[in-house]
């Protein structure tokens, strides 16, 4: 630290050490005023960019076919499904879930109208006395049966097909003003992307961006409401059958539970943690409070300006809480044995004088390894996944947080804590990492050659890694949306939507393309553009084409209700006339739930819906959504432009994809960064492609681990090898800065080796032990990827203190990069 810059740091924060902690105090304060402002997010903005074009056109197909969230409830009776006691529990469940506040209608296997198994003609459908229902009609067994098999509109959707688990279909209102909000958002932002964007409109998007945040949470609060009140409902029939529930707005507010269990578990689970490491590490309460103290302020910090910038978290950024008191851990116990350091050598010294020679030594380490840790996760930010930039971003904050409480609240502190008259119990003659340097000083060749295998092995590790490929397989097998999940996607139909828009040339332009004449009479020529029988053939022949797919469940599109009429017009199609007739007559309220989500008015469109199975172990998804387009192209001789696909199979699918893109990007990035820094701390070409070398092989080894072990890189797993790397190379950058200072002593290589084992090696043992322990905790989440997060950066934190107390030190010893040995220096056994 330059001389200037330590005596201005003594005169300002370490002779006045009350107003630094006033000045502190008042600063946490102030953000810790916002805490209440702090919002979780799992909704599907979190999972994506606002650029992505596929969002984009995502958003534009949701406001053109509006249709309700839905929440499936499944129901598997103990008994027979359809005897009285069973079909009376079934009615009052459904009766019950019709009286929450906030659901807009259900949809049982009670009250479907049963048209083809009652033999109801096409022209009989909007006779109420004419339709039948399993609730109101003396029907059979066998006829709803029957009806649930063969009506398409029901099929696969309302009873599995070995008729042991039934569906309700809770349909949730549809939100205008979010709607129109999220709609007027992208508006202006788009604006504001191409440089159009006015003075009013801008301050009119600030304005619409806080009502759309605003309006989701509300919307958040409500879902979370909703669920619960079902969740009760279903808890009063559980003696009657197996109940689960499925569908988006439970994901979303089981995600946002799982976000604040997390925060609460991690949190806790790692204070208690670092309480005991403290304990036993350092046996005094004045080193387990204060180093608490700090990081406690330093998420206080955090917390309250994430609230004050309503910038909220999502499932990928909620371990932030426990990554910040770990590492704020990590710089408390380099400041702490560095003092103890001193405390032992010179305990003459003043308090304050011995304060200030701590900082002298460890602040340019310590500062250096901040910023390597902030390259790492500000790294993420080129991920092009809008939860991972999210958290790098909130953690490159967070670590700026960070070191700035550590070396304003941690000095003064101590300067007000009267010296301890004894010195330190600490024995610093024999610690226990003397074993790692005697190891490296006999076995030198061994452990370069243990080390390349392990690289080589990695390296064919990483050449089997995939992407994950099933949603389904993040959460753990007791959690409700994997069970609900599971049971949807094996007996009902499928999980993840996907949507096939095709867009169909104009109606003239199509005859003439297709050397079809334009024969419609003038009554006909005032019917919407579907009303044709080869534009119906044409939609039968796409809908047939995805109903086949092995991948795909359930299939609606307008071609169902073409089927239907088929069927209820004794298996004749109907003509163009009669088309024309029956659209134009259909009732509005058939029209909004058969017609209008599948078909645009304004021009010639057309919406598929699937629901793609999550379990089949087959799926491919950039195969799968390739070979749609591909196939459609072909079979309807449209050009693939006119053939798009969307919806959150679509958007997950983007994500994943850029997951090795970015692997390869964020690890490029951090390398580079590492090694410029490195240049500038060591001022050594040489050294600096010394220290590079142990911390590639916490990245490959973890990396080549996974790939060996079939564990898919995830959304979560993405962010492990550039984290790794900017945490591990912390420890490098302790022990060559140590290593450079004590080389000038004796210019005794395996001298000094000995001695930086002795000081610094005890610093890195007991951070790595606090980080990897720390990092264990996340095992207690429900989010698979967090799992596989946090027990693989703990397993590369063990790679990386033995890379650097056993591999950095022989290659030094090997390599002498700081020139030839002097004269004298005596041999540290």
């Amino acid at each position: 630290m330059p001389a200037t810059l330590l005596r201005l740091y003594d005169k300002l924060i370490l002779s006045r050490p009350w107003w630094t902690l006033c000045f502190t105090l008042l600063a946490v304060s102030f953000f810790a005023w916002h805490l209440p402002r702090f919002q979780l997010d799992a909704s599907g903005d979190s999972l994506v960019l606002e650029h992505d074009r596929d969002l984009q056109f995502h958003r534009e197909i949701t406001t053109r076919y509006q249709r309700n969230d839905v929440l499936v409830l499944t129901y598997s009776p103990r008994g027979d499904l359809f005897s009285p006691a069973t079909l009376a529990d079934l009615k009052a469940l459904r009766d019950e879930l019709r009286a929450v506040d906030g659901v807009e209608e259900v949809t049982s296997i009670l009250d479907v109208p049963l048209l083809i198994s009652t033999g109801v003609s096409l022209w009989e459908v909007g006779d109420v006395e004419a339709i039948k229902t399993l609730e109101k009609s003396a029907v059979s067994r066998e006829t709803v049966l029957a009806e649930l098999r063969d009506n398409p509109l029901y099929r696969g959707r309302l009873l599995s097909e070995d008729g042991a688990t039934t569906a309700l279909l809770v349909s949730l209102p549809v939100d205008a003003v979010y709607r129109e909000l999220l709609a007027r958002r992208h508006e202006l932002r788009e604006k504001r992307r191409a440089g159009t964007l006015t003075g009013p409109e801008r301050e009119e998007l600030a304005e619409v961006s806080r009502q759309y945040r605003e309006r989701l949470t509300e919307l958040n609060a409500e879902e979370d409401r909703l669920v619960a009140a079902v969740r009760s409902v279903m808890a009063r029939h559980g003696e009657q059958a197996d109940l689960h529930l499925g569908g988006v707005p439970m994901i979303v507010a089981d995600m946002i539970g799982f976000i604040r269990g997390d925060l609460l578990v991690f949190g806790g689970g790692v204070l208690c943690f670092l309480v005991v490491t403290l304990a036993v590490i350092f046996r005094r309460p004045r080193w387990v409070l204060l180093p608490l103290f700090c990081c406690a302020l330093s998420v206080l910090t955090m917390v309250g300006y994430l609230g004050l910038a309503d910038w909220r978290v999502t499932v990928i950024s909620s371990n932030f809480i426990s990554l910040m008191l770990i590492l704020t851990m990590s710089l408390a116990i380099h400041l702490i044995e560095r003092y103890l350091e001193i405390h032992a050598a010179n305990p003459q010294l003043e308090q304050r004088a011995m304060v200030l020679e701590t900082v002298r030594t460890i602040v340019v380490p310590c500062f250096y390894t901040t910023l390597t840790t902030v390259v790492a996760f500000g790294s993420l930010l080129v991920s092009g996944i809008r939860p991972v930039i999210d958290f790098g971003l909130m953690m490159t904050i967070g670590l700026v947080v960070a070191f700035l409480i550590a070396f304003l609240l941690f000095p003064a502190t101590v300067v007000l804590l009267e010296k301890e008259p004894g010195g330190v119990e600490e024995d610093f003659s024999n610690p226990f990492t003397l074993r790692f340097a005697r190891i490296t000083e006999n076995h030198r060749t061994p452990i370069m050659l243990v080390s390349g295998m392990l690289l080589v092995a990695s390296a064919i590790g990483m050449a089997r890694l995939e992407v994950e490929n099933r949603f389904i397989d993040y959460f753990r097998k007791k959690t409700e949306i994997y069970q609900g999940m599971s049971l949807i996607d094996r007996k009902l139909g499928g999980t993840t939507p996907l949507d096939c828009i095709v867009d169909f040339p104009e109606r003239q332009a199509f005859a003439d393309e297709f050397g079809e004449e334009d024969v419609f009479a003038e009554e006909e020529e005032t019917a919407p553009w579907y009303a044709d029988v080869s534009e119906m053939a044409r939609l039968k022949q796409i809908h047939l084409y995805l109903e086949a797919l092995p991948e795909s469940g359930e299939v609606l599109s307008l071609a169902t209700l073409g089927e239907l009429t088929t069927i209820m017009n004794e298996g004749e199609e109907l003509d163009n006339f009669m088309l024309a007739l029956l659209f134009k007559k259909t009732p509005e309220d058939i029209r909004q739930l058969l017609v209008s989500p599948y078909v645009s008015e304004d021009i010639p469109q057309a919406r598929f819906t699937m629901r793609i199975r999550e379990a089949d172990q087959r799926l491919e998804r950039p195969e799968l959504l390739a070979r749609i387009r591909a196939e459609l192209s072909e079979l309807t001789g449209l050009e693939p432009e006119r053939i798009r696909l969307t919806n959150m199979f679509v958007l997950y699918n983007n994500m994943l994809q850029s997951l090795f893109r970015s692997q390869i990007l964020t690890m490029g990035m951090v390398f580079l960064a590492i090694m410029t820094m490195f240049l500038i701390l060591f001022r050594s070409l040489h050294l600096a492609c010394i220290a590079i070398i142990p911390n590639i092989l916490p990245a490959a080894v973890v990396l080549g681990a996974m790939g060996w072990f079939s564990i898919p890189l995830d959304m979560m797993t993405i962010t492990i090898a550039s984290i790794v790397i900017g945490i591990s190379v912390d420890d490098t950058i302790h022990y060559v800065h140590r290593f450079q200072k004590e080389f000038s002593r004796d210019r005794n290589y395996l001298a000094t080796m000995y001695r930086c084992h002795r000081s610094i090696g005890r610093a890195l043992a007991y951070t790595t032990v606090t980080i990897t322990i720390g990092f264990s905790i996340l095992v207690l989440s429900n989010f698979i990827p967090t799992i596989y997060f946090g027990l693989f950066t703990g397993f590369a934190m063990v790679v990386a203190l033995l890379g650097d107390l056993l591999l950095l030190p022989g290659l030094i010893l090997l390599l002498k990069p700081l020139g030839p040995e002097g004269e004298g220096g005596e041999r540290f056994a």
